[in-house]
């Protein structure tokens, strides 16, 4: 059996800067000192696990996990799919993946949305998966529609669906977002634009896959996603934190 290698080391540069002054909120919310790396416990790096019972049939789709018995969201109908991998793109089976979102409005079901889009009662915005041997996911959902956010007069945000997915333990959570193949709002978009590699902008882009597509039914979106493994930062070198 092949042993697998060591973690590789973060690479910051691709990194977005925890100080982004065009992005208003980054100024209040980001560190005034030097980051340090703490060892995490042994509570922290195993458990809680997750199993087959704590997902229903349909937690995946959400044209229907919400709605009313013969009806269905409004919106353009997608398919978001892909494989969730380490470093070395390898596979990583049976790992929770959970994504939420805005509806094909712009809005999210949330009592502090008060955007003037309608909310759509037959959305709930939300779904959560376990990808199978092969690391693969698959949801389907409507596309969301961009929304106006507080940061300057004029800004809105690229529709996008935020992703979660859970490792061994509650410390070991990636969430990120997901955006969509030439949507225009991604190369203006304050938050996008913190990020300073173009190919990691690239990396959280949805492609489209009319492979994946199903006639007269649903566009698909193939996004996959690459864990970079738990030992994060070397100091002194020395192996430290995760």
């Amino acid at each position: 059996m092949t042993q697998p290698g060591e973690f590789y080391q973060r690479d910051r540069s691709i990194q977005p800067p925890a100080f982004t002054p065009g992005y208003k909120t980054s100024v209040a919310r980001s560190p005034r000192y030097s980051m340090i790396s703490l060892q995490n416990s042994v509570s922290e790096i195993t458990g809680p696990r997750f199993g087959h019972s704590d997902i229903d049939a349909g937690d995946n789709d959400l044209l229907t996990n919400y709605a009313k018995a013969g009806e269905s969201p409004i919106g353009e109908r997608i398919i978001l799919h892909g494989r969730v991998l380490d470093e070395n793109a390898r596979p990583v089976p049976k790992t929770l993946v959970e994504i939420w979102q805005a509806n094909a409005g712009g809005r999210y079901r949330h009592k502090k949305d008060t955007y003037l889009a309608p909310i759509d009662p037959n959305f709930g915005g939300c779904g959560r998966t376990l990808t199978d041997e092969n690391g693969y996911f698959y949801f389907r959902t409507v596309k969301p529609g961009a929304y106006p956010w507080r940061n300057m007069v004029n800004n809105w945000r690229p529709a996008h669906i935020h992703v979660s997915v859970f490792g061994t333990g509650f410390a070991q959570r990636l969430i990120t977002q997901c955006y969509f193949e030439g949507d225009p709002l991604i190369p203006i978009c304050p938050i996008v634009q913190t990020i300073p590699d173009q190919g990691a902008i690239e990396q959280l882009t949805a492609k489209l896959d009319l492979n994946a597509t199903i006639p007269l039914d649903s566009i698909a979106y193939k996004f996959d996603i690459v864990l970079r493994g738990r030992r994060s930062t070397l100091f002194e070198n020395r192996l430290e934190g995760n």
